[in-house]
């Protein structure tokens, strides 16, 4: 049942890798946990079902709550939207309002001030906010045609460079050592596997390790470069405040924001979770 009096809310804010969700009664966040990521695109709504009940706490299925929102990527219409939605009801009986990650991002990071707002995570994507709305969005596209900034972009430049020996041999060859996989694997998880994303993501972290070489340098400034020129500078951006989440953008911080201040831009937030923002815009709700 719901206890009168009290607005008891679930929050979850999915990627293509990791969910997020917070419970919160007046404000307060009576517990947090951490699943897997949940994106309709890649899994059936009995698979979405499963992964909930199976690694939530059992906290959250102890009573009704008032309310789910989930935010998530692959979120992007009303059919995807709905797989979300139908697994989230069979599961908690309760009323739940489905929504993407983008902007799960915007609330989270400018909570109701207008702004841009930005995601650098296994994809990225772009928006302004106008403190209420998504009001406009270059499309991400995806690591095939966009996702400039992301993990899977860096890990696809990274072991393009280094399958064609582009990449400094010392680099290529310390790559395969801390993967243990040959060249063959490689391209079989990124070829043929429907978690490619999530590999390349991966596989990109081994960039942060390696900060001191040139070329792990210029790459990663190279695609947030690519970011600013195909998403940041298609909005008025020098007039509000650009604002990242996401680990892509928490572990290069440093590489980003050399790339920001030679646009011109400034950089209000780059965090690692839209969740404290979401709690915030949420618990702004019931105030």
């Amino acid at each position: 049942m719901i206890i009168k009096g009290h607005n008891v809310t679930l929050i979850a804010d999915s990627s293509t890798t990791r969910t997020e969700w917070a419970l919160i009664e007046d404000g307060k966040v009576l517990s947090d946990a951490f699943t897997s990521g949940l994106n309709p695109f890649f899994m059936t709504r009995r698979e979405i079902s499963h992964s909930i009940r199976l690694e939530l706490p059992p906290e959250f299925f102890k009573r009704r709550w008032n309310h789910v929102y989930f935010y998530g990527a692959g979120c992007s219409g009303p059919e995807k939207n709905k797989i979300i939605e139908s697994s989230l009801v069979a599961q908690f009986k309760t009323p739940v309002t489905v929504m993407s990650d983008l902007l799960g991002a915007a609330r989270g990071l400018l909570v109701r001030e207008p702004g841009l707002a930005c995601i650098l995570g296994t994809g990225s994507n772009s928006c302004f906010y106008n403190g209420d709305v998504i009001a406009k969005n270059v499309p991400a596209l995806g690591f095939i045609l966009g996702d400039e900034g992301s993990g899977a972009a860096l890990g696809r430049v990274f072991l393009g460079d280094a399958l064609k020996g582009l990449a400094p041999h010392a680099l290529t060859e310390a790559f395969f050592d801390k993967y243990k996989v040959t060249r063959a694997e490689v391209l079989d998880a990124v070829l043929n596997n429907p978690a490619a994303t999530r590999n390349l993501r991966t596989y990109s972290f081994f960039l942060s390790e390696h900060l001191d070489s040139p070329y792990v340098h210029d790459l990663i400034a190279g695609e947030f470069k690519r970011f600013f020129e195909r998403n940041v500078a298609q909005y008025d951006y020098k007039s509000y405040p650009v604002n990242f989440v996401g680990p892509i953008a928490t572990t290069y911080s440093e590489i980003l924001l050399e790339v920001a201040n030679a646009f011109g831009a400034t950089v209000r937030k780059i965090v690692l979770s839209s969740m404290p923002g979401l709690v915030a815009y949420h618990s702004d709700q019931f105030m």
